[in-house]
């Protein structure tokens, strides 16, 4: 019985590695570029309460070289079984990470995690908030990758604007909702619907 339930919480990897792994790759990275477009993302099965795109995030973007907080109900022996086994990934504070995960509340504060120096800006945190919900509809948003303007329900939209000031340091955010995702890299200007 503790062999199959030890099974089940490592499971849920990708099943073709090599290929998987390529297909998610190219979808964050898709998101990355287009900030507040919404896509699928497949391929994994984590155990709860990690949600598919969530865990598929995780075994794209993480490796033992990268540090990953754990936040609230995430921060439970079966998600750090699974992220140990499947990315080898050290789990660690939120200020020595380099991928926080969490409902965004669990993540807060932001200011706990490294926003990069001048000298290495690239230096901080990715933030993969897990949201109840990922709609095109929320926060108007514009800048590098879009268009004209592009719209995502962000949770508060104060905290994306302080970090978008900060350029070149900040915080990068993925936001992610069964099995879909969006990004909001710190280079996107956020501002409210009706906002000039």
């Amino acid at each position: 019985m503790q062999a199959e339930t030890l099974a089940q919480t490592l499971g849920g990897g990708f099943a073709d590695p090599a290929i998987a792994s390529a297909a998610a790759f190219r979808q964050v990275m898709e998101a990355m570029a287009r900030p507040g477009t919404i896509y699928t993302i497949t391929g994994a099965a984590p155990p709860a309460p990690l949600s598919p795109a969530t865990g598929a995030v995780l075994l794209t973007l993480c490796d033992p070289d990268t540090p990953v907080h754990l936040a609230g109900a995430l921060d439970c022996d079966a998600v750090r079984a699974w992220v140990a086994f499947h990315t080898g990934a050290p789990v660690v504070g939120p200020s020595h990470c380099m991928f926080a995960v969490g409902a965004w509340a669990d993540l807060l504060p932001i200011s706990a995690y490294q926003i990069g120096t001048s000298q290495y800006p690239d230096r901080s945190a990715t933030l993969i908030v897990q949201a109840e919900r990922l709609e095109q509809a929320g926060a108007i948003l514009s800048g590098p990758g879009i268009k004209e303007t592009h719209a995502l329900s962000l949770p508060e939209i104060e905290v994306f604007q302080n970090n978008a000031g900060l350029f070149p340091l900040g915080l990068d955010f993925i936001f992610t909702c069964c099995d879909r995702v969006a990004a909001l890299p710190r280079t996107t200007v956020v501002t409210q619907k009706g906002d000039v």
